[in-house]
């Protein structure tokens, strides 16, 4: 085993590390935890990168060649667009860590929530894209949310409950992120955690239920939690061009674009996606697709039950599959 696959277990072992500690509801070390073993996945699996693409020397500082670069000498030379919401996210978990050896509440898990889960979905598609490794073999992709438990953040209570120092960092901290994150995140720098409320008659679209009676005390009850929509619809448009394209390549699906059969083999893009989207009717289909509004703009997010559908529906037919979704759609609306 060379030193690249030396470097890239080590990043897997200690990236499912990271996941499996912040999931137990157990253990209350697991943000300055997760912190840790996430930074050190990326720094081992960055270096490997290196190696790989620059040679064993680029890991080592030039004027000290005992001495290994730093994470933050990584990013430099393997992201070099410091505006890479990829890069931005990671440093902020970096700043996390560097200073989780001093006092951290259980607020921060509020707050850096959204870059954590953002973080993990960065690994998994860098690890795939570089290194052709699918690391959901190992950590079933249902393992890959994490498991957060949320409370909103109240000024007057983090105020009455911690010293004004700490109390200042933190809300500083909140205020700060949140408007980083703004109202539409870029997926890569954050996935925001919410929980939408709608009224439905559907019971099978349901995650909780209510009923109706003239009894005041039992005008309404919970049967089921609530359910984080987003982070059972992860996938935003681009990611799932994103995953399905790297399923394809993984398993060298010999997908053919009809429009361009001399061009790129292997290659699913939006015209593809839109076909599956409009013939089984998908953004109306609540067992694949989420709706919600942001700023009054209205988004769709897919799961990966979806994404699976589509890459089987690929690997049965992939010569002529996008044909046949044409002249299907064609079909019924003649």
């Amino acid at each position: 085993m060379d030193i690249v696959e030396k470097l890239l277990e080590k990043s897997q072992e200690a990236f499912i590390s990271g996941i499996e500690l912040y999931n137990k509801p157990t253990i209350k070390y697991r943000i300055e935890g997760f912190s840790f073993f996430i930074c050190n996945a990326w720094e081992l699996l960055l270096k490997a990168y290196l190696i790989k693409t620059k040679g064993n020397q680029s890991i080592y500082y030039k004027n000290n060649p005992d001495r290994t670069i730093t994470l933050e000498n990584c990013l430099e030379q393997t992201l070099t667009n410091d505006k890479d919401p990829r890069r931005i996210n990671l440093n902020r978990i970096i700043k996390l860590r560097n200073t989780s050896t001093h006092f951290i509440t259980e607020e921060y898990e509020t707050i850096y929530v959204p870059l954590f889960q953002a973080c993990v979905l960065n690994y998994i598609n860098w690890l795939m894209e570089h290194f052709n490794i699918d690391i959901t073999e190992k950590l079933g992709s249902n393992f890959l949310t994490l498991s957060v438990k949320l409370s909103a953040i109240s000024e007057t209570e983090i105020k009455a409950k911690y010293p004004k120092e700490i109390a200042d960092k933190l809300i500083a901290a909140f205020e700060d992120i949140s408007s980083s994150i703004g109202d539409t995140p870029n997926p890569n720098y954050a996935i925001r955690i919410r929980h939408d409320w709608y009224l439905t008659k559907k019971e099978s679209e349901a995650s909780t239920k209510v009923v109706l009676t003239k009894e005041a005390e039992k005008a309404a009850y919970i049967l089921k939690e609530t359910k984080d929509m987003h982070a059972a619809f992860p996938y935003t448009y681009s990611k799932c061009l994103d995953t399905i394209n790297r399923w394809i390549k993984k398993e060298n699906i010999p997908f053919v674009n009809p429009k361009n059969p001399t061009g790129p083999k292997n290659v699913f893009n939006n015209y593809h996606l839109d076909l599956f989207l409009k013939f089984y009717n998908i953004k109306s289909n609540p067992n694949y697709c989420y709706k919600y509004y942001a700023a009054s703009v209205l988004y769709y997010n897919y799961n990966e039950a979806f994404l699976r559908f589509v890459f089987e529906e690929i690997k049965k037919n992939p010569g002529t599959i996008i044909q046949d979704l044409k002249a299907s759609i064609a079909k019924n609306k003649s």
